[in-house]
């Protein structure tokens, strides 16, 4: 099945609750959708989410590199050339969520090729997975309100807190707000986004030891080297790597160096075929993963679930699968349905996603 086509179709849908954390602000998905056509009109669908302050990508630079460096480098491949196609895509430096929605339409494609879910082609593990939901910045009462309503909507018991602000006693009064008014019935984690220094999260991490959070994730910058091994090394809980590792090798330079414990896994950055990399470099070395959330639209979100479903050890964790609640619309044909705090695969061939083509008449931004 050779590939005929490659597409970057930029679209634009506001949020109703803009995401507020230390490395940014999203108040409107401001996306790509990828197409790959393959022969006899199979076409392959991802959403890669720019994120200019993590990656350096941006919509306008994900179109561009798409449909003038990598559509030419790979049309005419057959799309089970994946070693072929992937040594093509990496003779461009960085743009990880380029490659990696690149990446995830030729599985897609595949799925499709072959009659067969792309969960069970790449581990097929489970058809579901537990729910996390992420809690951007507020006033410890919004925050609580918005968790308690995500809880008693979608019966969400896992949530990750946004943390990182100046002072740290903001976010530290956040996550004991949480913890009180819940109790044991929801699992707490955090997400510094990079935004303190090493000695500011060893001090915030001591204040909130007696809420049993269950990990904590770039509290400090990978880039502040010495300081993130001396607060890795004295920490009680996991230290989850992300937007330091979007790409095998960042993986290894960070548990080698002690600067970090545990890895989160993302498809929108290193879509299926380098995120299978890293979730068995991991497994082999006793390495913990989940699966993370780039604020992705429910095609990034349904994406998401595919991978982890396929793994033991990613969907033992609850994975980031609903920010795409906070967006006012969406592109799938079918939305999805978050109920009882599980996302379910969808059982059948590729990845399950179909584009509603009113949806995105009405939301592209190139016509």
């Amino acid at each position: 099945m050779k590939i005929t086509k490659v597409e970057a179709i930029p679209f634009a849908i506001p949020y109703v609750h803009p995401l507020k954390f230390a490395s940014g602000e999203v108040y409107c998905a401001e996306h790509i959708l990828v197409r790959v056509h393959g022969e006899d009109g199979v076409v392959g669908v991802a959403e890669a989410p720019p994120r200019p302050y993590t990656y350096g990508e941006t919509q306008d630079g994900i179109r561009a590199l798409v449909e003038k460096i990598f559509a030419p480098a790979i049309v005419g491949l057959d799309v089970f050339d994946r070693e072929k196609i992937h040594a093509r895509l990496n003779r461009t430096v960085g743009n990880p969520c380029a490659k990696g929605a690149v990446d995830i339409a030729i599985w897609d494609v595949i799925g499709k090729v072959l009659g067969t879910p792309v969960t069970k082609l790449l581990g097929g593990y489970t058809d579901r997975m537990r729910v996390s939901h992420m809690v951007g910045f507020d006033d410890p009462a919004k925050m609580v309100e918005v968790a308690q309503s995500f809880k008693e909507t979608y019966g969400i018991s896992t949530f990750k807190v946004k943390v990182g602000r100046r002072p740290y006693s903001l976010d530290v009064a956040v996550c004991r707000a949480l913890r009180k008014h819940f109790g044991d019935t929801v699992d707490l984690y955090i997400d510094g986004n990079r935004g303190w220094s090493a000695t500011e999260a060893a001090r915030a991490l001591r204040e909130m030891e007696d809420l049993d959070l269950l990990m904590a994730e770039e509290l400090n910058p990978a880039d502040d080297v010495m300081g993130r091994r001396w607060l890795v090394r004295q920490m009680k809980i996991p230290f989850y790597a992300d937007e330091s590792v979007s790409r095998p090798a960042e993986v290894t330079r960070e548990l080698l160096d002690g600067s970090t414990t545990a890895i989160s896994i993302k498809t929108a950055r290193t879509g299926y075929t380098f995120s299978q990399r890293i979730y068995f470099q991991c497994e082999s070395l006793g390495i913990e993963n989940y699966m993370g959330n780039q604020i992705d639209g429910q095609v990034g979100t349904l994406s998401s679930l595919v991978f982890g479903a396929a793994y033991k050890g990613t969907s033992d964790k609850a994975g980031e699968f609903s920010n795409f609640l906070d967006m006012s619309d969406d592109l799938l044909a079918e939305p999805l349905k978050i109920a009882d705090g599980f996302l379910k695969v969808r059982d059948v061939p590729g990845t399950g996603v179909a584009i509603d083509p009113d949806k995105l008449a009405r939301y592209r931004t190139d016509a």
